[in-house]
């Protein structure tokens, strides 16, 4: 797996955005975690149980899904659907999870923390924690463990500590503070497994460099299918490490169209301006005091008033382009997707199908859009039930 891809880093930092601002207790953690990354990335013995891991228990590769029946309905560009919904734990995250927790173990670590939104990143990291034999604690938001009170189950049936956290909005912003005071007091022999791609380097890159894999299946897949690379690839952007796994090995394909989609209630990329947010420096939304605004989107995955420093690179030099999908029209999405190829998106991933089909419209049939399907719906379906109902 290629770690060359994409923008240039130096010292972490993505142009202006990245680096590392944190206590300095903390920073000698980081910089042991950079230094064990930068090795055992490139170390053979590593490498290889990383991909059997892939193959043997995520079930990578997965497919590149042509959409057939919504291709037609839609009438215009050719729609394909990247599936890591099929991924074991039904998402991205396990692949980024897979690779840290490998070097976690190599690290000597016996006590994982995570933080989790939608809670697919803490049923991952359960997963993966139950498997190595590791204490396991996830910090989520009050207010998502009430909306994906299934996920908290699937995290306690596996073994690991769920905390609550009811300050501030009990959201995926707070799950994080409480997630990095935790790591602050217990850097010793804990070790934090972040699921997005955000917080002080090394992280970003480490997160990318295990969600790479992505872009590096769909592009030899879709030429083997195609013959051709993609007019856009098309992935939904709330920390952004599905984003920057799908786009990764685009990146240097100048005419390939790198789009994310994020909430119109959370639009980071859209309104933000650049911030100190979790130890590192990127688009933000802030209110009148410079503070992290609250934020709020159906999709507790995509609630976080921060985004990844690459993404913020991308988006302030015009490499990428981000924009708005509503609740309303990502929910609408989620019921076409279903109805019209069987397939059941998460919240988050019907953000993306939603813009998919507006630009699907836009183009000719000639065209390829990539979706990256981030991950399956079924966490979702009780509470689009409820909201369907209303």
């Amino acid at each position: 797996m290629s770690t060359n891809i994409g923008v240039e880093k130096k010292n972490g930092f993505f142009g202006e955005f990245g680096g590392s601002y944190i206590p300095e207790d903390l920073q000698k953690v980081m910089d042991i975690l950079e230094e064990k990354f930068e090795y055992y990335k490139n170390d053979k013995e590593f490498i290889e149980e990383y991909h059997y891991y892939l193959k043997e228990y995520v079930g990578r590769d997965n497919p590149l899904t042509f959409a057939k029946n919504l291709t037609k309905k839609i009438d215009g560009a050719k729609i394909y659907l990247k599936r890591e919904d099929l991924n074991h734990t039904g998402a991205h995250k396990i692949n980024n999870v897979i690779g840290q927790i490998l070097l976690a173990k190599r690290m000597g670590a016996k006590r994982i923390i995570a933080e989790t939104g939608a809670g697919q990143h803490g049923v991952a990291t359960a997963t993966a924690c139950s498997m190595f034999d590791m204490e396991c604690i996830i910090y989520m938001g009050k207010l998502d463990t009430e909306r994906q009170a299934l996920n908290v189950f699937r995290m306690e049936l596996l073994g690991a500590k769920v905390v609550s956290v009811d300050k501030g909005q009990g959201r995926l912003k707070d799950a994080v503070d409480a997630a990095l005071s935790d790591l602050v007091e217990n850097y010793k022999n804990t070790f934090y497994l972040l699921g997005s791609a955000v917080g002080p380097h090394p992280f970003p890159s480490m997160v990318k460099h295990f969600q790479s894999i992505i872009s590096e299946e769909s592009k030899r897949q879709i030429l083997e299918k195609e013959g051709k690379l993609p007019t856009a690839v098309v992935a939904c952007a709330g920390g952004g490490s599905n984003a920057i796994g799908a786009f990764a090995h685009y990146i240097d394909e100048e005419e390939v169209r790198l789009v994310g989609v994020e909430p119109s209630e959370a639009p980071t990329l859209t309104e933000g301006v650049p911030a100190i947010i979790h130890g590192f420096k990127c688009l933000t939304l802030v209110d009148d005091e410079g503070n992290p605004k609250p934020t709020y989107s159906i999709s507790a995955g995509l609630d976080y008033p921060g985004i990844g420093p690459e993404h913020s690179y991308l988006k302030v030099s015009g490499r990428a382009e981000y924009v708005t999908v509503s609740g309303e029209e990502a929910l609408e999405a989620f019921q076409v997707l279903s109805k019209t190829e069987g397939i059941i998106p998460a919240l988050e991933s019907s953000h993306a199908i939603s813009h998919a089909m507006k630009l699907a419209k836009e183009l000719s049939p000639d065209d390829i859009i990539i979706v990256n399907l981030s991950g399956r719906g079924d966490k979702d379906v009780e509470q689009v039930f409820k909201m369907i109902k209303e």
